[in-house]
C-alpha cells in the first residue's frame, strides 16, 4: 500500500501538468500514488496523463463523476485513494524533490493530523521569484484562517486520510475558499496542523489562472466566517483588513479595473490600518502598487505584479 495518495484535479492543464508530474517523479520518497482526476478537459490533458501512466504505474488517470475541483478531489481522496496520508496538488504547481520525505518525517515524529510548509511563488521557472510564504511557529488555529491563509494553496496541504474522511471532505458548495472552509472544519474538529520551516511547494503565478470574481471570493469568505462562528471564533477588523490586502494584491495581477485594487486597499485601511500594514513591508508595498497601477498600461501592470 502506498504511504501517500496525491490527488490532482485536472482541467485543461496540458501546458503545465507534465512539469507537475515530473516533480512527483523526482521525489526522493518513492512510496506514493498519484490520482489525476480529469474534470472534463477538452485539450490534451488526458493524453498527458496517459503518457505518464504508461511510464509509471503509480500515476493513474481517473475521470470525475461530478463537476468541479472539490468534487474531483473528494472522488480521488474518498473513493479511490489507498494511502495513509492524502496530499493535494494543483495541476500547475511544482513540488520540491524532498517534499514527501520531509512531510513523512514530521508525521512520524509528531502527533499531527496535517502538515504544510513554505511556498515559493514563480512565474515561468521555479526560483525565478523571491517571494516566500511564512509558517506559523505554533499549530494552526481557526483565527489564523480568517486573514491570510498560512497554507496558501492546497498543493501545500497533507492530511491523514481518516481525518479527512471524518469531516466528509470538501464542501462542493464552495467555488472559492474551499480550502479555508476545509481548514476551519478540520481545526474545529480538533485536528492538529503544523507547519514546517522548509520550502516544499512552488506556486505558479499566472494572471490567466486566477479567478477574477473577487466579489464571489468575498461572498464565500463570509460563509467561512459563519462557519468559524459555529466553532465560537469571531473575525475582527484586523483580519478583515489583512484579507482585503490579499484581494488587493490579487487584483493587481488581474486584467481588472485600475480602480479595483485601490478600492480594496482603501477599504482595508479603513477597517484597520494596523491590520493592513502588518507586516509593514507587505502593506506598504500593496498600497504603493495600488496607486502606481493607476498610471500603468494594463499589460505592463499584470506582468509587473504577477
Amino acid at each position: 500500500m502506498p504511504r501517500f495518495s496525491i490527488v490532482i484535479p485536472c482541467f485543461n492543464a496540458a501546458e503545465t501538468l507534465a512539469e507537475t508530474l515530473d516533480s512527483l517523479l523526482a521525489q526522493g520518497f518513492t512510496n506514493w500514488e498519484a490520482l489525476c482526476v480529469d474534470d472534463g478537459s477538452c485539450d490534451g490533458t488526458q493524453g498527458v496523463i496517459e503518457t505518464y501512466q504508461n511510464r509509471d504505474p503509480r500515476i493513474r488517470l481517473l475521470r470525475n463523476p461530478g463537476k468541479g475541483p472539490s468534487t474531483a478531489r473528494n472522488f480521488g481522496a474518498l473513493a479511490c485513494a489507498r494511502g495513509d496520508i492524502l496530499c493535494f496538488c494543483d495541476a500547475d504547481d511544482v513540488w520540491t524533490p524532498d517534499k514527501l520525505g520531509q512531510v513523512d518525517d514530521l508525521f512520524r515524529l509528531d502527533d499531527v493530523e496535517g502538515v504544510y510548509g513554505k511556498v515559493g511563488f514563480f512565474r515561468t521557472i521555479p526560483g525565478d521569484g523571491h517571494t516566500r510564504s511564512t509558517v506559523k511557529p505554533a499549530a494552526l488555529t481557526i483565527a489564523d484562517m480568517l486573514s491570510e491563509n498560512p497554507v496558501c494553496t492546497l498543493s501545500n496541504l497533507s492530511l491523514r486520510k481518516p481525518t479527512f474522511e471524518a469531516i466528509g471532505g470538501f464542501d462542493p458548495v464552495f467555488v472559492h475558499n474551499e480550502d479555508l472552509d476545509l481548514l476551519v472544519r478540520l481545526l474545529g474538529a480538533g485536528a492538529v496542523i503544523r507547519g514546517m520551516d522548509r520550502l516544499l511547494v512552488w506556486y505558479r503565478c499566472s494572471p490567466d489562472g486566477l479567478s477574477s470574481d473577487l466579489r464571489e471570493m468575498e461572498r464565500s469568505r463570509r460563509a467561512v466566517l459563519e462557519r468559524a462562528r459555529d466553532y465560537g471564533v469571531q473575525g475582527d477588523a484586523k483580519a478583515e483588513a489583512a484579507y482585503l490586502r490579499y484581494l488587493a494584491r490579487r487584483s493587481l495581477r488581474l486584467k481588472s479595473s485600475r480602480l479595483q485594487a485601490l478600492g480594496l486597499t482603501l477599504r482595508g485601511i479603513g477597517h484597520s490600518p494596523s491590520g493592513f500594514f502588518t507586516p509593514v513591508h507587505r502593506g506598504a508595498a500593496t498600497a504603493a502598487a495600488s496607486v502606481v497601477a493607476l498610471v500603468l498600461p494594463p499589460k505592463l501592470r499584470t506582468t509587473l505584479f504577477s
